[in-house]
């Protein structure tokens, strides 16, 4: 028997909604939480600099503007618009990020990275779509190059996955193709950081 929820990822629509009603819906530009979330997720990356980062799920950018200190490109997507919008405004005068409206894993770059971070994303996919993302993922990440997931653990009945479920998914699909270099958790969220493996 299929599940609504579960067997489908979440559309535009649902986050449009979301922004129309509260252009902030997750108090990303004014949580402690988010806050301290965001400088263990910059904390967590080994290099000091990246050359060419891509960020799945870019949303009004407040972290994207942080990482973006870190990168000498950095690829920024988002599936709704109307969040990008604000996400360009606030990073307007940072000339080494690019944002593009993009549904990953429906849609993805051709370019090759040595950072993909995935945060809070992963569990608006179903499961179907996170694999297909992680194949994507996978085949965009240079050898040597860095994954970094971060999720929060709470359950929401809306969405079809949760933080363990995309964490622990990548834990098995890692297996020959990835290492893991780091990994926390917290009461609320959960990291973990892969670095792909040099091609045989």
């Amino acid at each position: 028997m299929t599940d609504p929820v579960r067997d489908q990822s979440l559309a535009a629509d649902f986050f449009d909604t979301l922004y129309r009603a509260d252009p902030d819906p997750w108090r990303f530009e004014t949580s402690d939480y988010e806050a301290a979330k965001y400088a263990a997720t910059l904390a967590a990356l080994p290099h000091k600099r990246y050359r060419s980062a891509f960020e799945i799920g870019g949303s009004i950018g407040v972290l994207t503007e942080r990482l973006a200190h870190r990168c000498d490109a950095l690829l920024s997507v988002d599936i709704s618009a109307i969040a990008q919008a604000r996400a360009r405004e606030r990073c307007r005068g940072l000339p080494q990020v690019r944002f593009e409206i993009m549904n990953v894993p429906q849609e993805y770059p051709d370019d090759q990275f040595d950072l993909v971070l995935l945060s809070e994303v992963g569990y608006y996919w179903c499961l179907a779509d996170l694999h297909r993302a992680q194949r994507q993922i996978y085949r965009s990440l240079q050898p040597g190059g860095h994954l970094l997931l971060v999720h929060w653990l709470h359950d929401a009945p809306s969405y079809p996955l949760r933080g363990d479920d995309v964490h622990n998914a990548f834990e098995d699909f890692a297996a020959s193709r990835l290492t893991q270099v780091a990994g926390d958790r917290t009461p609320d969220y959960r990291l973990d950081l892969y670095e792909r493996l040099p091609s045989p």
